[in-house]
């Protein structure tokens, strides 16, 4: 981290990092540095740059690539910030195929770097194919909630039908890729998307492209007020309590950060996007849902234990997806938490536990049909072990509920997630450029 930036406590955020692995080089190294532009207020921003390359592609090339859009996009991030602006281009890292790949697929290796680095955002340039949330080939995305870009040389060397792929050194490519790392930037920074011929605009490939769009003066002004709170705090946690403490003071200090996540998330909705965790949670309540016993446990069942009973398994069936799969970043432990990574966890958390009581109020609602329409409506009435042979509405919904808590329990714990990936994909990056 950058010695300019302010001073805190030793017990929080220590100024230097003893532990950083040994025979690794310090972002000050110059031969790290891809560009660096300087601003008017004593503040310095460090960004990791990551390359993964395809199998048989030149690392080189790729390199070069990644450090002249660095350097063509440095100075518009300084002038709009006034803050200095440190780009350091990582080592390459070799993926194992050519297949299309989410944004999420690389989160793990950029949290990990922007702790050992220490980086306060990090870009990541790859030459495969980066695909949305609705499954579209995209030239970048970006996650504010982790500071964490993503750029794909993919689809800006795509010429029109007909004609030869645009090269990677030529300037089509390099103004486009420059404009589309400060617009996702932006994006990391809190910037929306504006209209009106800035940066901030949906980014679109123009071929005649020679320079780098500015932010308008909103996005600028608005970027002057964040930047004091671009470098990240850091704790280094003395146990379990203190880096449970750091999260939840992380996301009380980023409540409106977290929530703009959770609501761009629809998690409620994430099940129907898991169709093994929706499977193997619905199976075994149709056949519950049809024996006498688990009617006797939820008809004798107290309204505020039912709704105990809920809460408890939506909270159970989160952790155990949180712990079971590892979906804590970076998943390789470190000594140091940042601020930004304990904002992921949060996040990731928080999405879960709406999953699951998504979850739950879908095999309720399944539930309540078999209920009020598939049973004939004097059966329950009939059965012996009912003291009161009326049966109510509220009997029903009780019942319900209390069949869809062993649904939610059974999904988490025999469907789990068809992929660790899908849940800070659907979480954390924004669906468009």
């Amino acid at each position: 981290m950058a010695d300019s930036r302010p001073e805190r406590p030793d017990d929080s955020n220590p100024p230097d990092r003893p532990d950083r692995p040994s025979g690794g080089e310090r972002p000050e190294d110059p031969e790290l540095v891809a560009a660096e532009c300087e601003g008017a207020i004593d503040l310095r921003v460090d960004v990791g740059v990551v390359v993964a390359h395809a199998p048989d592609t030149d690392p080189d090339d790729l390199r070069s690539f990644a450090r002249r859009a660095a350097g063509d996009a440095v100075e518009e991030l300084a002038s709009a910030t006034d803050v200095t602006w440190r780009f350091y281009l990582e080592d390459s890292t070799r993926l194992a195929d050519h297949d299309r790949r989410r944004p999420s697929e690389f989160l793990d290796r950029a949290t990990h770097r922007m702790v050992e680095g220490p980086y306060d955002a990090v870009v990541v340039v790859t030459d495969v194919p980066l695909i949305s949330r609705r499954e579209r080939v995209v030239p970048g995305l970006a996650s504010p909630l982790s500071r964490v870009a993503v750029v794909s040389t993919r689809p800006l060397r795509r010429a029109r039908r007909g004609r030869p792929r645009y090269a990677l050194d030529g300037a089509p490519v390099r103004w486009n890729a420059a404009t589309l790392v400060v617009h996702l930037v932006g994006h990391v920074l809190g910037a929306r998307h504006r209209e009106g011929g800035g940066v901030m605009d949906r980014f679109r490939f123009d071929p005649d492209r020679r320079e780098v769009p500015p932010f308008d003066a909103d996005v600028e002004a608005s970027l002057h007020r964040l930047a004091g709170e671009i470098p990240a705090s850091e704790i280094r946690p003395r146990g379990p309590l203190s880096r449970l403490a750091f999260h939840a003071g992380s996301a009380v200090r980023n409540s409106r950060m977290v929530g703009r996540a959770l609501l761009d998330s629809r998690a409620p909705l994430l099940p129907l996007s898991l169709p093994k965790l929706s499977t193997a949670a619905v199976t075994p309540t149709l056949v519950i849902v049809f024996s006498a016993e688990s009617w006797d446990v939820g008809f004798h069942m107290g309204n505020p234990t039912a709704a105990l009973f809920a809460a408890t398994s939506v909270l159970v069936a989160a952790l155990y997806l949180l712990f079971a799969q590892n979906l804590q970043f970076p998943r390789k432990r470190h000594r140091i938490v940042t601020e930004h990574t304990a904002l992921v966890n949060v996040t990731v958390f928080l999405v879960l536990v709406l999953a699951m009581a998504g979850l739950f109020t879908l095999v309720w609602a399944i539930i309540l049909v078999i209920e009020l329409v598939v049973f004939p409506p004097n059966l329950m009435g009939n059965w012996p072990s009912l003291e009161d042979p009326s049966v109510g509405l509220a009997d029903l919904v009780r019942t319900g509920a209390f069949i869809s808590t062993i649904g939610v329990l059974s999904g988490a714990l025999a469907g789990g997630l068809e992929s660790r990936t899908i849940v800070s994909h659907l979480t954390l990056f924004l669906d468009r450029p």
